[in-house]
Formats: structure tokens, C-alpha cells, sequence
């Protein structure tokens, strides 16, 4: 994989992720605090930490050496902040029910996105 594109997107989609956690954590701390119960605001607070620690975790297959592992580890970590996160946001703003049905999709994609970081630096390719 040396085709530039494919090598940097995980670190511009760390930063991404990692700034657009900080304005949505301030949103929900300062612009949703008054509108929407304690409930809700933990949802939106669930979501933000989720986002930052899976951006973290994008940020370091950026760093890790090119391998497929890597590489699908950074997708899915993107998938389930999209997914995950993104379903999260989406309730708490008053999207239909159903669309909580994405949520678990998303921890899969994060769980997944574990074990094959995880296979990764099994493999040696981590480093």
C-alpha cells in the first residue's frame, strides 16, 4: 500500500474525528445542556467519548508501519464512529427509534477493529 491517499487517510480521519468530538462535546455541554434531559445528555456524553477514544485509536494505525491489518482496522474504527457514534447523535436529536438499530452495528465495528489492531501487532506488523 503505497499509494499516498490510502496511507494518510486514517491520520486526517483521527484529526477529523478527534476535532468534530471536541465541538460536540461542547454543544452538548453548553447548547444542548438546557434542552434536553439528564437521560438524553448522557447519550450525547456516551457518544463523544466513544468518537474521541475511537479517533485515538484511528490516530494510531495512522502511526503503525502499512498492513492490511492496519488498514482494515482504521476502516472499521471509522465505520463505528459513523455508525456508532453518528446513530448516538442522531437519537439524542430526535431521529426515529429505528435508528437505534445501527447503534450495535457500530460497537461491532469497533470490537472488530480491537481484535484485528490486535492481530496486527500479533503478526508484528505494529511496528
Amino acid at each position: 500500500m503505497t499509494d499516498t491517499s490510502t496511507t494518510r487517510w486514517p491520520g486526517v480521519a483521527a484529526s477529523m474525528a478527534a476535532a468534530s468530538a471536541v465541538i460536540l462535546g461542547a454543544l452538548g455541554a453548553h447548547a444542548l445542556h438546557a434542552k434536553l434531559p439528564p437521560q438524553m445528555l448522557e447519550v450525547w456524553h456516551v457518544a463523544v467519548q466513544f468518537q474521541f477514544w475511537h479517533a485515538l485509536a484511528l490516530l494510531a494505525c495512522a502511526l503503525m508501519r502499512r498492513a492490511h491489518a492496519t488498514h482494515l482496522a482504521a476502516v472499521l474504527f471509522a465505520l463505528g464512529i459513523v455508525l456508532f457514534c453518528g446513530s448516538l447523535y442522531a437519537l439524542v436529536l430526535g431521529a426515529p427509534h429505528m435508528v437505534g438499530v445501527i447503534t450495535p452495528l457500530g460497537g461491532l465495528a469497533f470490537i472488530a477493529g480491537w481484535v484485528v489492531l490486535g492481530v496486527s501487532f500479533w503478526r508484528g506488523q505494529g511496528r
